[in-house]
């Protein structure tokens, strides 16, 4: 029978994404079985990560450093804006070590049914950020799903008259599909391959 703290530790663990009841109750057992090489370093390091991160100033990524490593790069193309819908997307094409521009993270997509509007996705932010710098390349990395199209389409609509190239996802994203739950080669061959939408 589990203590009280191993109960709380075991349903607060049951909350991060990917680990249910009976994954959560193995990963507390795993800590508390190598409390010093497995428990205590974790715990400092969430504890010293949890008091310095940051959200980016800049584009919303998170970070220790605000702006953060990515906006502080100078050997990124600053001229190119990669729109994420969730930090998870940035992270994903970052992961395929092909795209070298900087990133813009909406924190979700357009959504009636759960009252999310253009201001709570920080819209108005990104056209002022693309309108107060030398931007050449917008592309629009919404998931393939009916409310990532619509956010993409939102915010086309607002880019169409600037003399902007923008660009979406090429083949391989399937519909209904969602960016962190793609492989690294998908990704990659995705934004390889992206499609100007904004042609007369």
């Amino acid at each position: 029978m589990e203590s009280v703290e191993i109960k709380t530790l075991i349903k607060l663990m049951s909350k991060v994404p990917g680990l249910g009841p009976r994954s959560a109750r193995r990963a507390v057992l795993t800590l508390l079985q190598n409390t010093e090489k497995k428990m205590i370093p974790l715990a400092e390091m969430m504890l010293k990560t949890a008091n310095s991160i940051k959200l980016c100033s800049m584009c919303s990524n998170i970070d220790v450093h605000d702006p953060c490593l990515i906006c502080q790069d100078d050997k990124r193309e600053h001229s190119t804006i990669c729109v994420v819908e969730e930090i998870a997307d940035l992270w994903a094409i970052e992961r395929t070590g092909i795209y070298k521009g900087r990133y813009y993270v909406l924190g979700g997509v357009l959504s009636a049914l759960d009252g999310v509007s253009s201001e709570d996705l920080k819209i108005s932010q990104l056209l002022n950020h693309i309108n107060n710098n030398s931007v050449d390349e917008v592309i629009l990395a919404t998931s393939a799903t009916v409310a990532g199209q619509t956010t993409s389409y939102y915010i086309l609509d607002f880019l169409k008259d600037k003399k902007i190239k923008i660009t979406k996802l090429a083949q391989g994203m399937p519909m209904g599909g969602e960016l962190d739950y793609l492989d690294e080669g998908t990704i990659g061959a995705a934004l390889n391959l992206r499609q100007i939408i904004n042609e007369d």
